[in-house]
């Protein structure tokens, strides 16, 4: 089969041709349709999660299963042992080998998954418009969820922080599952219009913040947006961390407002996938996407590192 390996930390992308995969026990193998390309793949690249290598990347994996048909692939695959596992949050399981992360995804023509558990069928959705909702969308779904309580109280007004696509995703979730009033922060003004076309109530840049937030999801996760959820979410609301930019800011008694609630959020549960994909079936929730051919996934990763995309990239196989 045709695959796309980083052959070492920090290289360039090779395409070369792999061995057919086999299943084994309860594995099973899917025919790739397309995979998406993700900030995820770039960390991987920069060996922000160890060193795999050689490793074919790709997370956000659609195929085609020989008795499901058009499926999705959720992608942390857990140990299935751990006390995370039996709550059915594998995402979170310590010992969980995420396909295209820590073991061998989905920019290949085809893919070995450990359970057809692992596989959620797409009925009559686009493979390739919803392959990005297998991380980025499941990302920012799992984010907004946490904070529903929250967002759904009478007057409540959301905060999202950093408008890139995970962001984008994100006000359509609180806008269709909530009636909070939605602000968007983001550096850049032309994401800020994206975002007021994609349903926010405002859009501003970091240093035109006021006032006090119920609900805020910071999908940067800067020493700057983590001060700004500190400073702006009301006394009892949630701060919601899903960006990996390293930063923080201290906690204690007094150091943040009364009862608020300060949490990290990560990928989402195998259950949020299948309502996620409920959820695609029935409103309008994707995000637009530009297809590129499976050998052109280092010219996605050099155009998703330089900040060129206005859109989701998808490969397609």
């Amino acid at each position: 089969m045709k695959a796309v390996v980083l052959p070492s930390v920090g290289s360039q992308l090779e395409v070369v041709e792999r061995p057919d995969p086999v299943a084994n026990g309860t594995e099973e193998i899917i025919q790739v349709s397309a995979c998406g390309v993700c900030h995820s793949d770039l960390h991987v690249v920069d060996g922000d999660y160890g060193d795999q290598t050689p490793i074919i990347l790709g997370h956000e994996v659609v195929g085609e299963h020989n008795k499901l048909g058009p499926v999705m692939v959720f992608a942390p695959w857990g140990c299935g042992a751990c006390p995370e596992c039996a709550k059915g949050q594998q995402q979170i399981c310590s010992n969980a080998t995420e396909a295209g992360l820590v073991v061998d995804g989905g920019y290949a023509e085809q893919l070995v998954v450990p359970h057809r558990d692992y596989l959620a069928p797409l009925g009559d959705l686009d493979p390739v418009k919803v392959a990005p909702l297998a991380c980025g969308g499941l990302t920012a779904y799992r984010a907004v969820c946490h904070g529903l309580p929250e967002a759904r109280q009478k007057g409540a007004r959301a905060m999202v922080i950093g408008a890139g696509g995970l962001g984008q995703y994100a006000i359509r979730y609180l806008r269709l599952l909530s009636d909070a009033e939605v602000t968007v922060v983001d550096l850049d003004a032309n994401k800020r219009q994206q975002a007021l076309a994609r349903g926010a109530h405002h859009a501003l840049g970091p240093d035109q913040v006021e006032g006090k937030y119920d609900f805020i999801v910071d999908f940067v996760g800067a020493g700057p947006t983590l001060t700004t959820g500190r400073d702006h979410i009301c006394k009892g609301g949630r701060v919601v961390v899903v960006g990996l930019f390293g930063g923080d800011v201290p906690f204690g008694f007094g150091k943040v407002p009364h009862e608020a609630i300060f949490q990290t959020s990560v990928w989402g549960s195998p259950q949020q996938m299948v309502e996620l994909l409920d959820l695609a079936g029935r409103e309008d929730i994707l995000v637009p996407v530009e297809t590129l051919p499976l050998e052109q996934a280092q010219q996605a990763h050099d155009r998703l590192r330089a900040g060129q995309v206005d859109a989701r990239l998808v490969l397609t196989i």
